[in-house]
């Protein structure tokens, strides 16, 4: 039982703490919230966690073939490129569109936030080698075995912790109402400078490490 919460406040720390930094998801999770609502914001990041609690769970089942054959990790890294580079491009041609034409209001159903954020978690593919890394130390630590319980806990507090620092982001962005409009109107600019400084990191760690 000790073990298990061990195992539960090491890894929601570990996904609290890769989440944290000014991201894809969680600046989208600020972006819904300042546009749509606070609760259309919640269910992003709920979509979000969902899609981060299947990846742990892969990576539990594929941490071993993955430190067997590292050049999964170098494709994993290559598609990533491909990604960023997409979304680098679409959120700058996304802005300009914003500021050349007024901002109209549009009601979205929180379903769809729902799903945005699984389908924007699903796009992150360093996800899985982050959580396969994590599973190999925790189990090289004695935290973790490959039993239903300890699986179900890792998992778990990897979406808990997601969704934490979600959360903060939602509420944050929320109660900051001066602030609402300039930063709806300029977040898509953020989000393709974030894309493209994600796309140089890769690429450095594609061809140099």
């Amino acid at each position: 039982m000790t073990h298990l919460l061990i195992l539960f406040f090491a890894t929601f720390s570990a996904a609290f703490m890769a989440t944290v930094p000014p991201g894809l998801l969680n600046l989208n999770a600020a972006k819904i919230s300042v546009e749509k609502g606070k609760s259309n914001g919640i269910i992003f990041s709920l979509g979000v966690s969902t899609m981060v609690v299947l990846q742990a769970y892969v990576a539990v089942l594929i941490s071993k073939f993955l430190y067997r054959n590292p050049e999964v990790i170098v494709w994993l890294q290559k598609a990533a490129l491909l990604v960023f580079g997409f979304f680098a491009v679409y959120f700058f041609v996304k802005a300009r569109k914003e500021k050349q034409a007024p901002r109209q209001l549009m009601e979205v159903r929180k379903r769809n936030s729902y799903l945005k954020g699984i389908v924007l978690a699903s796009l992150n593919l360093l996800t899985i080698p982050y959580y396969s890394a994590l599973n190999a130390m925790w189990n090289a630590s004695g935290w973790i075995d490959f039993k239903f319980w300890d699986i179900a806990v890792f998992i778990v507090s990897a979406g808990c912790g997601t969704f934490a620092v979600l959360y903060l982001y939602t509420v944050y962005f929320t109660k900051l109402d001066s602030r609402s409009n300039a930063f709806s109107k300029n977040s898509n600019y953020v989000l393709a400078v974030l894309m493209l400084i994600l796309l140089v990191i890769t690429l450095i760690r594609v061809f140099y490490t």
